[in-house]
């Protein structure tokens, strides 16, 4: 049985006993209690359906949120041309042959290619000017260098 309910068979109760409210105090009191436990059943049947509906609401937000995370982190891992085990790959400037580096190597800065023999400086950077810092520098003249 729901609070409604049960206030509504203590109300079916007390009008059994055919209090007179407009003579006795008792009456008058029992009446108006009853009226307030009706309003606090009905609040917390309100708030029950309330949280019900914020519950659906939340499990609908969640799926979405687990749906943008799974297309923006998973993506991103499978793309990564490093794979899992932390290794680059860099073509051989000097014979073109590919190249696995891990960061150890990276660090130092250069790489012997273990196919033409020739030791060269790592480059990750995708600029035609060669520098990494993503400003476009001019000479005096205003000319990109």
């Amino acid at each position: 049985m729901t609070i409604s309910e049960k206030v509504a068979y203590l109300k079916g109760l007390a009008e059994g006993l055919d209090l007179d409210t407009t003579k006795s105090k008792e009456a008058k009191l029992i009446s108006v209690m009853i009226g307030i436990l009706e309003e606090v059943g009905l609040s917390i049947e309100d708030l029950e359906d309330n949280t019900a509906a914020l519950g659906e609401e939340i499990d609908a937000i969640s799926e979405d949120l687990s749906d943008v995370e799974e297309i923006v982190y998973d993506e991103d891992e499978d793309d990564c041309c490093c794979g899992d085990d932390d290794f680059f790959e860099v073509d051989c400037p000097n014979c073109g042959a590919e190249i696995d580096i891990d960061e150890d190597i990276l660090e130092q800065g250069t790489v012997e290619c273990p196919a033409c023999g020739e030791k060269f400086v790592i480059d990750l950077c995708d600029d035609e000017d060669g520098c990494c810092c993503g400003h476009h520098h001019h000479d005096d003249e205003g000319e990109k260098e």
